[in-house]
């Protein structure tokens, strides 16, 4: 591999670190606009396994723009990252598939003025993204993201297990 393929591949992973980030970003600042942008026109997201919908990305942001508003406290935390860019005669191809792990606490009533932690999250859950990206001439898009949450744990059952 030359010199110049080498950081390429460099240039392409930074870039989809940054749509990677841009993605936990965009979800935890509510900015659905952004949010959309972050993928190929005909990207769909899939959030079934965690309650949600499937569908086109312009859809689910949506119902996200919705359903976050019961969470005015969020964080997106998105860990052990590991993509694979498509190889076509020894270069970057046009596509890639990032997986990554998901630690997700977040505020799901607002706290009351007597709460001792107001920020404290109620609601967390942990999983597995896939995101299936695309090359375009704006940069790197995600076309798909699917969403496999593995666990789930509440202020409730906390409470439950005396913790």
């Amino acid at each position: 591999m030359t010199q110049r393929a080498e950081l390429t591949g460099l240039l392409d992973r930074l870039a989809i670190d940054d749509l990677i980030t841009g993605y936990a970003r965009t979800v935890d600042d509510g900015d659905w606009a952004a949010y959309r942008a972050l993928f190929t026109s005909d990207g769909r997201a899939d959030y079934r396994s965690a309650g949600g919908i499937e569908g086109p990305a312009a859809e689910v942001a949506g119902w996200l723009e919705e359903t976050m508003r019961l969470f005015p406290v969020r964080q997106h935390l998105i860990l052990n990252r590991h993509v694979t860019i498509e190889r076509v005669d020894g270069h970057a191809g046009d596509s890639a598939v990032l997986r990554a792990e998901y630690v997700n606490p977040m505020r799901l009533d607002a706290p009351g003025p007597e709460a001792d932690q107001p920020t404290a999250p109620n609601f967390t859950s942990g999983g597995r993204y896939t995101f299936r990206l695309r090359r375009t001439d704006a940069g790197w898009r995600m076309h798909e993201v699917v969403v496999r949450e593995k666990w789930r744990r509440t202020s409730e059952d906390r409470a439950a297990q005396g913790g």
